[in-house]
């Protein structure tokens, strides 16, 4: 079998064009690697998809294309048979009766042909809030700035902003991803690089509010703490060593307390999280003592094992394990504790939160999902108007062969992780849920390939578990969007991603109405990429690129004619200003059931959270908010805010404090 067949049998489409029209074809060495880097697929004789049916559906299309003649099936719960009959023209007729769920689907046709494969059935559509029209207030978690943390923002932190944007009229939170990094790595500091997307990132956690810290154990603690939150630019690596030292210390004296109501509550977190919570904190434990990615650690160690891992934790390591543990509880207590403050504060939405596309290679994620993840391919996107070049994000991610191999679970262990305290999640690249652009390590970003995904698959499991969570799912669909792909997302009941500097015709330059917006949808004005309000009417975002060397994109006529046009859009909803109120009085006039506004708008901050295509020439992920939390009510035009959103019909409060 050549290349070329095998890549089409496992859904790699080698042949596409990009963005700018141009045709690419995948060099064959290249597409060799990424061939290399994918499990078989699962050999079908009856079925030529995952098996998912939708509550509400009735008989639908199941079996291959090439199936004729009568097929037998049964519907499994265990020992048990829930659901038979015969499938005609390919239709599996579903149970009107039959609970959304994982089950196992048994096939015989005349000739004797078997097969038995999992089933998912799905609500009809994800969870659609229970909200009519919210806005939320957004922000970079690490950037908040207050008067007691140790120089990056915090889960205290986070219960303060909570007060504040509730007292505001806001419905919830929303955050970038709080993902756990390889915070021993100062260059690591991208919450869109994830070491893992099933654990939270300690150092959110404020070690002050743990019971069992005090200073007289850590002495110049509180000094250091008072330097790091001085700077203008968080110190990571400063940050990480100061807290990690903390963290221990409080371990040191939980651990000297074994009958505690706090151990018992602990050990309730490790049976609930038990075996992936072991399975990450062994990998964080040899990660440190091998110093080197996993595939070049001691054979026995390459690939998880839950009897050698408790074997590990039962051994002289196993304090550095249960410390991990300890650090993953806090972190999931305190963020715990900000959901449940929002719910009491009468937020509709609660936390809204970002989930990253992909995972490093060298992290736990790809370690403990070598099958549904591929480390030698990175997740990115081909030539398009705005990167003539592609994108390669240097991120792994699932691989449709391995996803249907493991049941879904990797992804739906993801989800769960994410949607634990959330009442919004944002699935960052959405578009990959339908297809993937994979580039093979060593290549230029023009010589990856588009691999075709379980789409219905995977709109299954997010139905199923953001129905579960009460979580509503909006999709990052940003990018050359396939036709028909909204559609279908909006179809399922996740909701689309509206960001207003791309809402405009293509030609002319001029924005869209307020009609043109979805109900369903979550609509800003920008992004963490992009110029924050006062940074693009400035021209400051163009101006930092040139100074790099870089060309923006767009020169200083189109931004004054985009500047133009925002005015034209403005004033014909009778708005005269040009300020952050005025665009957030037509944002919030739109028909989608979503806003959220940039703290850093609010404030008035030039330049952006992160720059794309920088490293060194910009501190991404670095910035610290110019206002601590206690001083940003009097920095805001409360009465402006209150009247921009008064069509999200807020709910205002006192302002606590």
């Amino acid at each position: 079998m050549d290349l070329f067949t095998k890549a089409a049998e496992l859904g790699i489409q080698t042949e596409f064009f990009d963005g700018q029209g141009q045709r690419h074809v995948t060099p064959p060495a290249a597409l060799q690697i990424i061939l290399d880097a994918m499990p078989a697929r699962a050999s079908h004789k009856l079925l030529d998809h995952a098996a998912v049916l939708r509550q509400g559906d009735g008989a639908r299309p199941l079996l291959g294309a090439g199936v004729s003649g009568p097929v037998a099936w049964e519907i499994v719960a265990g020992a048990n048979t829930l659901a038979s009959g015969t499938a005609l023209d390919g239709k599996v007729d579903l149970p009107a009766d039959l609970a959304a769920g994982d089950y196992r689907l048994r096939l015989a046709d005349a000739d004797g042909r078997t097969e038995t494969a999992p089933l998912l059935v799905s609500p009809a559509a994800a969870y659609r809030g229970s909200f009519e029209r919210s806005w939320i207030v957004a922000a970079q978690l690490y950037g908040l700035r207050s008067a007691r943390n140790w120089g990056i923002g915090d889960f205290t932190d986070l219960a303060r902003l909570i007060e504040i944007a509730a007292g505001l009229g806001a419905g919830g939170v929303g955050l970038n991803p709080l993902h756990a990094l390889f915070d021993d790595r100062p260059g690591d500091c991208s919450p869109y690089s994830p070491n893992s997307r099933l654990f939270l990132n300690p150092l959110y956690v404020d070690v002050e509010a743990l019971p069992e810290f005090s200073h007289d154990q850590l002495p110049g603690a509180e000094q250091a703490a008072a330097l790091l939150r001085d700077a203008e630019l968080i110190d990571y690596h400063a940050v990480a060593d100061l807290k990690w030292r903390a963290l221990r210390v409080a371990y040191e004296a939980f651990r000297a307390a074994p009958g505690s109501p706090r151990r018992a509550a602990f050990d309730a977190f490790r049976r609930e999280r038990a075996p992936l919570l072991t399975r990450f904190a062994c990998f964080e434990a040899l990660r440190h003592k091998f110093g080197k990615p996993w595939w070049e650690w001691p054979a026995e160690w390459r690939h998880p094992d839950n009897a050698r891992c408790a074997e590990l934790r039962a051994s002289a390591d196993g304090a550095d394990i249960e410390f991990v543990e300890y650090v993953q509880w806090c972190a999931d207590d305190q963020l715990r504790a900000c959901h449940d403050l929002a719910a009491s504060r009468g937020m509709d939405v609660g936390l809204y939160l970002d989930v990253a596309v992909g995972v490093q290679s060298d992290g736990f994620d790809a370690w403990n999902e070598q099958v549904a993840i591929s480390r030698h391919l990175s997740v990115g996107a081909p030539p398009d108007q705005l990167n003539s070049a592609g994108q390669n994000w240097g991120l792994a991610g699932f691989n449709a062969a391995g996803l249907e191999l493991t049941g879904f679970t990797p992804f739906r262990d993801m989800l769960r992780a994410s949607m634990r305290y959330a009442g919004a999640i944002r699935l960052d690249h959405v578009l990959g849920l339908n297809r993937l652009y994979l580039v093979p390590h060593g290549y230029a970003a023009n010589s990856g390939v588009y691999v075709t995904m379980p789409f219905d698959a995977l709109l299954a499991v997010t139905a199923q578990e953001s129905v579960a969570h009460r979580c509503v799912v909006i999709g990052e669909d940003l990018g050359t969007v396939p036709e028909g792909f909204r559609e279908r997302l909006a179809d399922w009941g996740i909701w689309s991603y509206r960001v207003m500097m791309f809402e405009r015709d293509y030609h002319q330059g001029w924005f869209y109405g307020i009609d043109h917006y979805l109900p369903e949808a979550l609509v800003t004005f920008n992004t963490h990429d992009l110029a924050t309000y006062s940074g693009w009417r400035s021209f400051a975002d163009l101006q930092f690129k040139r100074s790099i060397g870089v060309d923006p994109g767009e020169s200083d006529d189109a931004r004054r004619h985009a500047l133009h046009m925002l005015g034209d859009v403005l004033r014909q909803q009778g708005i005269q200003h040009e300020d952050i109120y005025a665009v957030l009085t037509f944002l919030s006039r739109t028909p989608s059931r979503l806003l959220a506004i940039s703290l850093e708008d609010l404030l008035g901050v030039i330049d952006q959270p992160n720059v794309p295509g920088t490293v060194y020439e910009h501190p991404n992920w670095r910035r610290r908010l110019p206002t601590a939390l206690d001083e940003i009510v009097s920095m805001i035009n409360r009465q402006a805010l209150v009247a921009a959103t008064s069509e999200r019909r807020p709910k205002v409060n006192a302002v606590a404090g």
